[in-house]
């Protein structure tokens, strides 16, 4: 997958995507400057802890812009379809374009998509076979940063030394209801529905069944191509980011391809 935009015109899709980026903003601007700067320029807390943070909202960013601006693996109006893979393919009845099996049709962004797991409002995009490995990433982050933010509160009033350059009482009322309530309740939703999304979505990316076919129960219908596969957990994660070196498999700012393995690859755990 070469490092190309692609946006998809929906008015919807650009107010939730505004919505997760004013989120992002409030965390990564309004937590560090009331808390994590103001401990780490009177010694609380050391360096580290701040590169960390930043680091993860970096990443965070990094993953959402990725996520919302990538090819998740349009099919061109005329594909080259393989001979040898001919019986693979089928006539889409929305789009009249042949297509590979458990490729679909999105209705939002009017045009099928390989390996298509769902149409996503908060990247205003489809994820499919060349940017689902950016969503799983996106969520990843989005917990590390919720968690993180949840924990710098919780330490601010409970754990964290008083900054002797403030005015502890007017710190609190200028700053209690938007730090403690605000901060923390948007860090504890996000944390739990991106879990709760992280954990469906490598449920299925494990057992090589997509969303859509969860929900269409295609799995006892589509044979070898998802739902009954005994490939190990490496080789479908590997197959999903594009690359068996693992520690590739956290970095968004690269480029995916196409992942083969030999025939001699082991495929149990």
């Amino acid at each position: 997958m070469k490092l190309r935009l692609h946006f998809v015109v929906d008015p919807m899709g650009w107010f939730c995507i505004s919505m997760v980026l004013a989120i992002w903003l409030y965390n990564s601007f309004f937590v560090p400057k009331l808390v994590l700067l103001p401990h780490f320029y009177e010694g609380h807390i050391p360096w580290a802890l701040v590169v960390s943070y930043y680091l993860a909202s970096a990443f965070c960013m990094a993953a959402l812009f990725r996520a919302s601006t990538a090819d998740p693996g349009r099919l061109p109006t005329d594909p080259h379809i393989p001979h040898s893979e001919r019986e693979q393919w089928e006539m889409c009845s929305k789009c009249n374009m042949m297509r590979p099996k458990r490729s679909h049709h999105c209705s939002r962004c009017g045009h099928c998509v390989r390996r298509m797991d769902h149409h996503c409002p908060w990247i205003n995009n489809c994820v499919g076979e060349d940017n689902h490995w950016l969503f799983l990433q996106l969520c990843f982050y989005t917990q590390v940063l919720s968690l993180f933010t949840m924990a710098l509160d919780f330490c601010q009033y409970y754990y964290f030394q008083p900054l002797t350059t403030l005015d502890q009482e007017a710190f609190i009322a200028l700053h209690e209801l938007a730090l403690i309530r605000v901060s923390a309740i948007m860090g504890l939703v996000m944390f739990g529905g991106m879990s709760s999304l992280f954990y469906t979505q490598m449920a299925g990316i494990l057992t090589d069944t997509t969303t859509i076919e969860k929900m269409a129960n295609f799995s006892n219908k589509i044979g070898g191509a998802g739902g009954g596969s005994k490939k190990s957990w490496q080789r479908t994660m590997a197959e999903v980011f594009g690359t068996t070196w693992k520690v590739l498999w956290f970095i968004p700012l690269r480029s995916r391809q196409p992942l083969t393995f030999p025939h001699h690859f082991r495929t149990h755990v």
